[in-house]
């Protein structure tokens, strides 16, 4: 195993994805899989990584007093006790099924950073409801081995809440329930220390370089629409794979 080019390409990703700020794992997770790495473990190393390179602002956001906790409570409890079911469950769904759930999230993830998540004014602040949200993210994004976080932000703007809440609310909680479900995987799946340890230093790397790129100023608009089309990219040979392989 080479573990010089996993090193690179997470290092290059987390960069990339750290200039539109958000997380690389979406990208990881598939490429490492057609690099030859089993999917199982392609998925834990995403969770790993996700975590690694959100724990440190999540803390800070909890130091700096500006966390809602009455806000962040049911989605944080929700994700983090489903985040390992959906990791459980995975082990006993076919893997081409979950991967065609990986190529429906990545094209839903390219639309949303393509054509841009519009505010409402429409709120819905039912607490059920964030339960509802946090446990079916939380299922799925443990299943497939992501974050979580590209796929409930969207969802919370539709319904209406606050962006910069919801933004330190979701970055609170993804690690944690990132590091849950990689905890679920680390006890059904034999797990490559070495591979997680290699790409969470270049994600660690890549995401210090990403924001010291944008203090140059450059156009956060056209980064999440290159990151886009990436994903498509992804998304595509992933599916193009499943169909002919």
């Amino acid at each position: 195993m080479n573990y010089f080019y996993y090193f690179i390409l997470t290092f290059v990703l987390s960069t990339l994805f750290a200039l539109g700020g958000i997380g690389s794992a979406t990208a990881l997770v598939p490429l490492l899989n057609m690099m030859g790495i089993p999917f199982s473990l392609a998925k834990a190393t995403g969770l790993f990584v996700n975590t690694s390179t959100t724990i440190t602002a999540s803390l800070m956001n909890l130091k700096r007093g500006v966390l809602d906790i009455r806000f962040t409570f049911p989605l944080a409890i929700s994700l983090m006790l489903f985040a390992p079911i959906g990791a459980y469950l995975s082990q006993y769904v076919d893997v081409k099924v979950m991967k065609w759930l990986l190529v429906v999230f990545l094209l839903f993830s390219a639309s949303m950073l393509f054509f841009g998540k519009k505010e409402t004014e429409i709120i819905y602040t039912q607490k059920w409801l964030l339960y509802l949200i946090g446990s079916v993210v939380g299922l799925f994004s443990g299943m497939i081995g992501i974050g979580g976080g590209s796929l409930i932000m969207p969802l919370l703007i539709i319904l209406g809440y606050d962006a910069k809440k919801m933004a330190v609310a979701v970055s609170f909680i993804i690690p944690f329930s990132s590091f849950s479900a990689f905890l679920m995987y680390a006890n059904t799946i034999h797990i490559d220390w070495t591979l997680i340890g290699v790409t969470a230093i270049a994600a660690f790397l890549g995401g210090l370089v990403g924001n010291k790129l944008m203090h140059f100023k450059l156009d956060s608009n056209q980064i999440k629409k290159i990151l886009a089309v990436l994903l498509y990219l992804i998304a595509f040979k992933l599916g193009y794979n499943l169909i002919f392989d």
